[in-house]
């Protein structure tokens, strides 16, 4: 399926990717309220959870390398539970600097928006006045709306059956949108899911349980796998026995794997819905004026669900890497590109 935009005029010719674009420089002790002409230049990738955020700001980064990540997932705002919360791996990274991701210790309080809002900008103005590109990643879109708009009202929920999101933006914002159909994202997460478990999100939330806390819902408790596994754990203590912190096979006590895996569900039904309240959200932004591209990565995870069925091992085969990847390259990161470098040269 092509890619959707918002406008051709999006692929009008530009500089070539060599040349640095240039953009305004935004002093760190400047006030983030200035005038349109003087506006920092931001990128705003967004998207439910698993739609390729992370994915496509390293491609990016390689065609604008002065560029630096600024992380917008609440819950990769905390240090630790790296799997749980889906964290981009340091050798994924590439050498692109990342903000914000993992740097609050303080993982039992909640961080408010409006906290969001003043750390998050003074990151921004920081990389821009080091004459870096900003962009900025997550799927927390109640904390992107924080951070973005001119005037924020901490106890205005703009989300509400009632809310009203302003479209007047304190920065100079390019958004791109990556989205995808739904049967496809479901399946999609489903399967990311099964291989969070694979890489170690059990054992990891089994180290994190902590029975004083369980069925406390703040800060980085809120993560989904935290409460779905605390009822497991609650059951089967992973002190108790060595075989409590691994994952039950089909062989294992049926009770055990029973818990096991209605733990399991419970996480790929909130994870769903996670990302069905995400979509919405990104509608009611786009629906308030906000100037979103949406760009379709249909076909790019068809071609990747395809290929982990053709090879559920760990080691797919090359052709099966380079055909969805050459889709991704081709429906999403090139016109993500042209989007963002025309967007710099205005």
């Amino acid at each position: 399926m092509a890619p959707v935009f918002s406008s051709p005029q999006l692929f009008y010719p530009s500089l070539p990717l060599s040349r640095r674009p240039r953009w305004p420089r935004m002093d760190s002790s400047v006030p983030h309220h200035r005038t349109d002409q003087s506006k920092t230049k931001l990128i705003v990738l967004m998207g439910a959870t698993g739609s390729g955020k992370s994915r496509l700001s390293i491609d990016l980064a390689g065609h604008f390398p002065h560029s630096q990540i600024v992380n917008s997932d609440k819950m990769q705002l905390f240090n630790g539970l790296d799997i749980t919360t889906n964290k981009i791996p340091i050798h994924e990274r590439k050498g692109v600097p990342h903000f914000l991701l993992g740097e609050f210790d303080s993982i039992e309080a909640d961080v408010a928006a409006s906290q969001f809002r003043s750390v998050a900008g003074t990151t921004i103005a920081d990389i821009a006045s080091r004459g870096n590109l900003p962009l900025l990643v997550g799927g927390s879109n109640t904390f992107i709306h924080a951070l973005l708009v001119e005037t924020f009202d901490p106890e205005e929920d703009v989300f509400a059956e009632s809310g009203s999101a302003s479209p007047v933006l304190r920065y100079d914002c390019c958004f791109v949108w990556v989205d995808m159909a739904w049967s496809v994202l479901s399946e999609y997460l489903g399967k990311r899911v099964d291989e969070m478990l694979d890489s170690g999100m059990f054992e990891e939330l089994a180290q994190f349980y902590d029975p004083t806390k369980a069925g406390v819902m703040v800060g980085l408790r809120k993560a989904i796998g935290v409460p779905e596994f605390d009822a497991y754990f609650r059951k089967f203590p992973p002190w108790e026995s060595p075989e409590n912190g691994v994952v039950p096979d089909k062989d294992s006590d049926p009770i055990r794997r029973e818990a096991y895996e209605e733990a399991v569900k419970e996480i790929k039904d909130n994870t769903y819905r996670l990302a069905k309240r995400q979509i919405g959200k990104i509608l009611r932004l786009k629906e308030a004026g906000w100037d979103l591209t949406r760009l379709d990565a249909t076909a790019t995870f068809q071609a990747l669900m395809e290929k982990k069925k053709r090879q559920p091992s760990s080691s797919p085969s090359a052709a099966a890497e380079l055909e969805w990847r050459w889709i991704w390259e081709r429906e999403v990161v090139e016109p993500s590109v042209k989007i963002v470098k025309r967007f710099l040269e205005e």
